[in-house]
């Protein structure tokens, strides 16, 4: 008999009936909701919105949720030279484990990223399915509807690929409790028809923050493209918002990280999260990312995960002069007020002297256990201090209303700084790379007093004594492609460190096992934890194992459907 394996909620329903008497079986449902029950404008709307809820990568399904996140701050940074797992030795061995290329396909944490995944890809689907249904919605709400959803099965899928890259696409029409598919088709082309047809849905703007625009599924469709290497393709859905004037970088790089400036003209998709909202404890709030606050004696008190590297650290450092990267990582000390540093550091990283926010300054106490994963926080999703909090459940301070970026506008442009470079048009690159540059000279962290405001505009502020802060833009032409890449991809780093993107550019970008073996080289010296790392970086770590548990499941008749990705 057929069974279906890949949405999650399946498997926490048998888990339930297997522990339960015969007698719970017995209970009959008090109602149910089908498709027909559902069939009318605030039905599918309902369905719209329990598709867009996944994307945070928690609904319920029990289990270790934390590697379901939709911030990827596990297989996407962690992985990297970004950031370690973080807390202390003993906690969460699954993603020590990943953190260090020991990856095992029975880890649980790749199968609850599987299903987590696959649950959006059957919200989607069934909008559309409900849409196909209503009668009592007009042309504009369905065109936009099914734009959405579309996107966000695109999305869903997307995620997935750059985890496996072999894996299996569902439309509306398969029926997920009896269609079991292989994962041998390349998925690529279902996902750029669907944002395409999206794309000829979907409203410019929308009345509601947070919902999908045509201009989002177009920066979406150039990223996909740029994973597809097709930069011809890539440069035009790209370009598309470039130069669309809705669009536009904020003055300042912590407007995208602060309440009162998210859902501005630099975002594009973001996790959107609210607290307080009747939902429960806190379900609509960065749930999964709530692990990554800082620990011990810091006023969140849990849990210290997700620290950033020692290498990331470094990576900010500037030349006094130039202001431009310095390329150093010899220093195994958090930079003093004598070290010149992008401002972009300490919006990033907590580190020890420097107001974190507005809720004090960062201190060794903070930190879980220092002598494993270092002396700092990050800092890039910190909710302030004024900021409101889930006011019910467990540990409430970590769990904010905070939006989480999945795609934002200065990943568009640096996405489309490469398209130039691999063109030859070094100048132009360069002019896009110095557009983020000069932008994140435009703000700084500041002291956060009567005379020095907490976000300063001044990197020359008095009332900054921790650091230096200088961020110079490009002047000397570019020459060739090597050097471009370079930069672009440093400025990547330097933009969006922590939020997600680092380990899966460094595969995109061919480099992952130069760059991530040779961080494990020094990291030793500097973390005794990687000294175990045994299995550094291989070329099958190129693509995530398919989950042992989908392997299993996916058997008909003794044969297997899906096929595991090579190594493993």
């Amino acid at each position: 008999m057929k069974k279906r394996i890949l949405y999650g909620t399946i498997f926490s329903l048998f888990a339930v009936a297997w522990s339960c008497s015969d007698s719970f079986l017995d209970v009959k449902p008090k109602g149910v909701l089908s498709d027909a029950s559902l069939a009318n404008k605030a039905g599918v709307e309902s369905q719209l919105v329990a598709a867009y809820s996944v994307l945070d990568g928690w609904f319920n399904q029990g289990g270790i949720a934390w590697g379901t996140a939709g911030s990827n701050w596990i297989f996407g940074s962690v992985t990297s030279d970004d950031a370690y797992k973080g807390s202390e030795l003993g906690d969460q061995g699954e993603i020590m484990q990943i953190e260090l290329f020991q990856w095992d396909p029975q880890n649980v944490y790749f199968n609850n990223k599987f299903t987590t995944l696959y649950e959006g890809v059957a919200r989607s689907n069934s909008t559309i399915n409900i849409l196909a249904k209503a009668t009592d919605v007009s042309d504009a709400d369905r065109s936009r509807i099914k734009g959405e959803a579309l996107f966000l099965r695109a999305h869903y899928h997307f995620d997935a690929y750059k985890f496996w890259k072999n894996i299996p696409y569902f439309f509306e029409t398969d029926d997920p409790t009896k269609v079991i598919k292989p994962n041998t088709d390349d998925p690529i082309p279902n996902i750029v028809k669907d944002l395409k047809d999206a794309i000829e849905l979907l409203p410019e703007t929308q009345a509601d923050k947070g919902r999908i625009t045509k201009g989002a599924a177009q920066a979406y469709l150039g990223k996909v493209y740029m994973f597809a290497n097709d930069y011809t393709n890539a440069k035009v859905y790209l370009e598309l918002v470039y130069n669309n004037p809705a669009y536009k970088l904020s003055s300042c790089f912590h407007d995208i990280f602060t309440m009162a400036t998210e859902n501005n003209s630099e975002s594009l998709l973001s996790i959107q999260a609210s607290v307080n909202d009747g939902s429960g404890g806190g379900e609509n709030a960065n749930h999964s990312d709530r692990l990554t606050y800082p620990h011990s004696g810091s006023p969140f008190g849990c849990c210290g995960f997700h620290q950033p590297s020692q290498n990331l650290v470094n990576a900010y450092r500037v030349d006094a002069v130039t202001g431009l990267p310095l390329n150093d990582n010899s220093s195994n000390a958090n930079p003093g007020p004598a070290d010149f540093v992008d401002p972009r550091l300490d919006f990033t990283v907590g580190r020890n002297g420097v107001p974190f926010l507005d809720w004090g300054t960062h201190a060794q106490s903070w930190i879980r256990s220092p002598s494993y994963s270092g002396e700092y926080s990050g800092k890039k999703f910190i909710r302030l201090k004024t900021d409101p909090a889930q006011g019910s459940g467990w540990n409430t301070a970590h769990l904010t209303p905070l939006n989480i970026p999945i795609l934002r506008l200065s990943d568009v442009y640096l996405y489309l700084a490469e398209v130039e470079a691999r063109a030859g048009n070094y100048a132009k690159a360069q002019t896009i790379v110095n557009q983020i540059r000069t932008r994140a000279g435009g703000c700084a962290q500041g002291a956060g007093t009567a005379t020095s405001p907490l976000i300063t505009t001044n990197l020359n502020d008095p009332g900054i004594t921790w650091a230096k802060y200088k961020v110079g833009v490009y002047t000397a032409p570019w020459t060739n492609l090597t050097e471009a890449l370079n930069a672009i991809t440093l400025e990547r780093r330097l933009e969006l460190a922590l939020e997600g993107h680092r380990f899966f550019d460094l595969r995109r970008l061919g480099i992952a096992k130069e760059v991530i073996n040779a961080y494990i080289d020094v990291e030793k010296t500097r973390r005794d934890f990687f000294s175990t790392s045994t299995n550094a970086f291989q070329d099958r770590h190129m693509l995530y194992p398919i989950p042992g548990q989908q392997l299993e499941l996916s058997k008909v008749s003794g044969t297997q459907i899906l096929t595991q990705n090579p190594g493993f």
